[in-house]
């Protein structure tokens, strides 16, 4: 994010509503009785969507037969657990966010910038209900091909989720906020939007301007203000057509609707699920302790193991986030007894999760597929090749450091004992190649071989790792739920800003200067590692993604770069940035599940940060990395 990757960041924030702020560790037990029909009606969307993936898979390989409303029910079901989830997401706080800068303030000041933030996440919402409402009125006329019902059923998520944010954020800011910001803030937002309003005559003429004013400027102070980063990229597309254009705001909500709404991305919540499903019945744990049974007894080995496992891991998972938080409590406290430092390991672990991340299933592969319109199937495939290129990178460097290691203490584990935890993570290592081949030989889709992952590990959890039970898988559901709709919020508003960019025409001018670059596309290669570094760093990784693909792919394009090749290229570099201090927000996920202190994990973090970098310069450099496996 991932996700998918990063909505931990937001721990130490306090709830929509006004609980305590050590109240974080069980979010069902504070939630308020008005919440749980929408939990309920969310977990009962994802669990549907689930069961009926599975369904459309088992009829049409194993009966012969494919079902033909299968599609538009899942659609259906899918944009409202969209929308559901990510007013879930309001209440917890667990939007995607920009904290860096708001954190650096004085606590009177911070006060005042979190109100002005929750007057324009409450700006934005309330020019979008009109739009959203005429969004359904137009839609009632479309039927559906096949249910033959309108398509008003759909689309009315859209504004149910748009009433019902602006609802959490007015009940939150009238209970959690002092009054005197709150106003300050409604003034703020109030006295901008009329001075636009005033002066759009003059600005509709300015026009490549506008870019820098409203898609840059609005968007860049509302980050920095701690905005959601999804609220940031609608601000921007809303103000950017509201008084810089004559193009009316349905076009936003449109934008948002087709961003969201491909059944490529139902393939993300299953994959949330998966990742769930994997930390609750212990299956990673149970590949780390046999890879430390393996290799724990070489020099560099718990390194060794480390790495592997988050590589593993995150074939399974498809989230950075889950993969460190299944790998380190495993492993840390081994890698201390034997003298690794902390900082080293968190150091190792950051690195490490931004590695696997091209490691099938990746959340941040299935978006990119479906944004740019790269083969997902191509992508999984070559995603395997590029992070081993990367893996074998800091496997290096980890030796090399561990040259001087005393090894005179540690002991091979016996022959019996990997036997025996080889028969117990045996099925869990199935799982990653499951996945690949499924997707690689054209037996299922991305989306449909989630939901076959998620029934073995349900299956494979139940009968050999204790099971769930329904409390816990009632959880999942409502989590995953939240997450997915917190990530997919950003994409759908990052389509709508992204088309404004396009129609802007600065597109265009950017694409004639870029082709024209000396050097072609090797200077193209070498622009593209360098920008989505710092916006890997400053955005998280996939709202860079989803601004910048639509934008930069035609050019790759007209350059002869191979789609798979820039894609990798992307994605690497984009978690390049994602772990790079002071900024990226995985580098403080990090060192927050290694219990380490920033500033002394960022002294150690470099030469690995060099070694990732290494990595994706030759991925960069060399096409057939990338394509080899196509």
């Amino acid at each position: 994010m991932d996700h998918t990757t990063s909505l931990a960041e937001n721990a130490g924030h306090e709830p929509i509503v006004p609980l305590t702020p050590d109240a974080s560790g069980d979010q069902a037990a504070h939630t308020p009785w008005w919440m749980h029909p929408l939990e309920a009606i969310a977990a009962a969307l994802v669990a549907s969507i689930a069961v009926l993936l599975l369904l459309g898979v088992v009829s049409r390989y194993v009966v012969g037969n494919s079902i033909i409303w299968l599609d538009e029910v899942v659609s259906l079901q899918f944009i409202w657990a969209v929308m559901i989830g990510a007013t879930i997401a309001v209440y917890r706080n667990e939007h995607l966010r920009l904290n860096v800068v708001v954190d650096m303030l004085p606590e009177w000041l911070r006060e005042y910038v979190h109100a002005f933030a929750l007057t324009a996440m409450a700006a934005v919402l309330i020019a979008l209900i009109g739009p959203a409402v005429t969004y359904v009125e137009e839609e009632w006329a479309i039927l559906t091909p096949a249910l033959n019902i309108p398509n008003a059923f759909r689309v009315s998520a859209i504004a149910f989720g748009v009433l019902a944010m602006l609802a959490l954020v007015v009940l939150y800011a009238g209970r959690t906020v002092r009054m005197a910001p709150l106003v300050t803030g409604a003034v703020m937002v109030a006295a901008v939007a009329a001075l636009c309003w005033v002066l759009s005559p003059q600005l509709s003429r300015l026009g490549g301007i506008n870019i820098v004013v409203f898609l840059v400027g609005f968007v860049a102070v509302c980050l920095a203000a701690g905005v959601p980063i999804a609220f940031c990229f609608a601000a921007g597309a809303v103000s950017y057509l509201a008084f810089a254009t004559h193009v009316p705001l349905l076009v936003v909500v449109g934008r948002m609707d087709e961003g969201i709404s491909s059944l490529v991305l139902v393939s993300v919540p299953i994959f949330v699920l998966l990742g769930c499903v994997l930390d609750a019945t212990g299956m990673g744990k149970a590949i780390v302790d046999f890879l430390a049974s393996l290799l724990g007894h070489v020099k560099a080995g718990m390194s060794y193991v480390l790495l592997g496992a988050l590589f593993i891991v995150s074939g399974i998972s498809g989230s950075k986030v889950s993969d460190m938080a299944t790998v380190a409590p495993a492993l840390f406290p081994e890698m201390k007894q034997r003298g690794h430092k902390g900082p080293d390991m968190v150091a190792l672990l950051a690195t490490g999760a931004a590695m696997a991340d091209t490691v099938p299933p990746s959340i941040v592969l299935i978006v990119l597929g479906a944004v740019a319109g790269v083969s997902i199937a191509g992508l999984f495939q070559s995603g395997f090749v590029v992070a081993m290129v990367l893996l074998l990178a800091l496997l290096i460097l980890a030796r090399w450091k561990a040259r001087h290691e005393d090894m005179s203490g540690t002991r091979r584990a016996p022959v019996r004992v990997v036997g025996k935890l080889l028969l117990l993570a045996g099925p869990a290592l199935v799982l990653p190649f499951l996945i690949r081949g499924l997707v690689g030989e054209g037996v299922a889709t991305a989306t449909e071989v989630s939901t076959v992952a998620v029934a073995y590990a349900m299956l494979i959890g139940h009968l050999m790792y204790g099971g769930l039970g329904m409390r816990r898988v009632y959880s999942m559901l409502v989590e995953t739920a939240a997450l997915s709709g917190a990530v997919l919020l950003v994409l759908g508003a990052a389509s709508a800003m992204a088309w404004s960019i396009t129609q802007s025409g600065v597109v265009q001018q950017l694409s004639s200067l870029l082709t024209t670059l000396p050097g072609g596309s090797i200077t193209f290669m070498a622009v593209t590692i360098v920008v989505f570094v710092v916006l890997g760093c400053l955005l998280e990784g996939l709202p860079a993604v989803l601004l910048l693909a639509p934008i930069m792919f035609p050019i790759a394009k007209q350059l002869g770069i191979h789609d798979i090749q820039y894609s990798m290229v992307i994605v690497c570099a984009m978690n390049v940035g994602l772990m790079l201090p002071p900024v990226g927000v995985g580098f403080y996920i990090a060192c927050k599940i290694g219990g380490e202190k920033p500033d002394e994990v960022m002294v150690a973090i470099w030469p690995y940060l060099i070694a990732l970098l290494g990595g994706v310069i030759v991925i960069a450099a060399v096409p057939w990395i990338s394509t080899v496996a196509l």
